[in-house]
């Protein structure tokens, strides 16, 4: 089971579609059940959910494992039924990819209790997570250049073992960014992949803040880092590096 996941309107929808768009072939047979469809893919089996008539995610999984598809894809886990049915699922073989709303990739454990599954059975479905935020991106054309000191210096330092020049929003902005100083948006990302340390953690039922911690030894890059890259590398500012993202404990 592969899940992505963060905060309502963090853009999950697109980046499964790109996913599912790289893997999608003749050879292989996908079912998805999303609410509403964002986008139509073709060559891939698309159902929309309809309540009132009692096609829901739970009801749309038990009609897939019938037809014993290669992957199915649900829009989103929201209820324990269908949480149940989704790592059931994983279990029997079937690739499943879905989404879920946490604040990162290792408290979807702890959503997944919540939602009552067996940590045993979470531990033993779970392939990966994603976690996803989206920042404004900088203005290229206008940004300001300085050298991060003091409480900036500090945390970069921290975060990645880096300081230097980075970059700021021009408070004037210029025509190309419509005065604002910023233009489009960049993702970080968090993958957490499951490993030894990791099933045993989630088996002993460990605190969300443990299980991050044996994430990064096995070497995860958490959101709060990926966001300090992206101000590095010039595509972002670090005062919206910190608002969309805390730093790490």
């Amino acid at each position: 089971m592969i899940l992505h996941c963060g905060p309502t309107g963090s853009g999950k929808s697109m980046t499964l579609y790109s996913a599912l768009n790289e893997i999608n072939s003749s050879e292989i047979v996908i079912r998805t059940a999303e609410d509403p469809i964002e986008y139509t893919l073709n060559g891939i089996n698309q159902m929309q959910m309809h309540r009132q008539i009692g096609l829901t995610f739970a009801a749309a999984l038990r009609s897939f494992l019938r037809q014993d598809p290669d992957i199915i894809l649900v829009g989103e886990i929201r209820d324990k039924e269908t949480a149940q049915i989704a790592v059931e699922a994983a279990l029997t073989g079937h690739l499943l990819i879905s989404t879920l709303h946490t604040n990162d990739a290792p408290s979807t454990v702890a959503r997944l209790a919540d939602m009552g599954i067996e940590p045993f059975m979470v531990s033993s479905s779970l392939l990966c997570v994603c976690a996803q935020r989206l920042m404004r991106r900088v203005c290229k054309t206008c940004r300001l250049v300085y050298e991060a000191k003091d409480r900036e210096k500090e945390v970069l330092e921290k975060g990645i073992g880096w300081s230097g020049q980075i970059y700021k929003h021009n408070p004037k902005g210029c025509p190309k960014c419509g005065g604002s100083g910023y233009k489009g948006r960049v993702g970080i990302h968090e993958l957490m992949i499951t490993n030894e340390e990791l099933v045993e953690g989630i088996n002993k039922e460990l605190e969300t803040a443990e299980l991050k911690k044996i994430a990064m030894r096995g070497g995860m890059k958490t959101l709060h880092q990926d966001s300090l890259l992206k101000v590095k590398e010039g595509l972002t500012t670090i005062e919206d590096a910190i608002a969309t993202v805390p730093p790490d404990m």
